[in-house]
């Protein structure tokens, strides 16, 4: 486990004590880290550990059971209303919409999260990820890599500061993972990135690691 003190560290994820129990067993408790801008943090540990558990909390998905996870940002606390704008999440438990086509989960997620549609955005996002030619086509007609592909292109869409990845490149092939790499290396520059995984290629980019048992 990692820790360290926010001392002169403008923009920052501190957690503090956090522990999180379903009925009487604990997944993790007293977890202390600081994650500095401009950082990667690979959360690593077997499964069932609470990999995936902590990057929701940390999302505001899941409820902690203890302590707390704070995000700073031009020392300012981050509200829980403001974290979507700050947030991008990439999970397996993310759902696109299969009956949509990729512009269509794009422009559906735009209003989840109250903002403006743009089809130049789109269109730009979907070049990125590889599926340029596919913007009209079926979510549900998609290889499950193509997929993965489309929910980077969502999570990246309000440019966040914190991008949050559980499995980053699950079902994605060579050159999809050559695209995650190209993505943690562009967002280590302008904010922050936290990962859960287990891959070796994937835990080479942490900054600062924490494992959990």
């Amino acid at each position: 486990m990692c820790g360290g003190r926010s001392d002169g560290v403008a923009n920052r994820i501190e957690v503090q004590g956090l522990g999180k129990a379903y009925n009487d067993r604990w997944l993790f408790r007293d977890l202390d880290i600081i994650i500095p801008d401009n950082s990667v943090m690979a959360v690593q540990g077997p499964n069932g550990s609470g990999k995936t558990t902590l990057l929701y909390i940390l999302c505001g998905l899941v409820a902690a059971s203890s302590g707390y996870i704070n995000i700073v940002l031009e020392d300012r606390e981050v509200t829980q209303a403001q974290k979507r704008m700050q947030l991008g999440l990439v999970s397996p438990e993310l759902r696109l919409y299969e009956g949509l086509s990729a512009v269509e989960n794009l422009e559906f997620f735009c209003a989840v999260r109250g903002l403006p549609f743009s089809l130049l955005r789109a269109r730009e996002l979907l070049e990125f990820v590889g599926l340029a030619k596919r913007g009209r086509d079926f979510v549900g007609n998609f290889s499950s890599g193509m997929k993965q592909r489309l929910k980077y292109a969502c999570a990246l869409w309000h440019r966040p500061h914190i991008l949050v990845l559980d499995e980053p490149t699950s079902h994605l092939d060579e050159k999809g993972a050559q695209l995650v790499e190209q993505i943690i290396l562009e967002q280590r520059r302008r904010g922050m990135v936290v990962l859960a995984t287990n891959e070796p290629a994937e835990v080479k980019f942490g900054d600062q690691s924490l494992v959990l048992v």
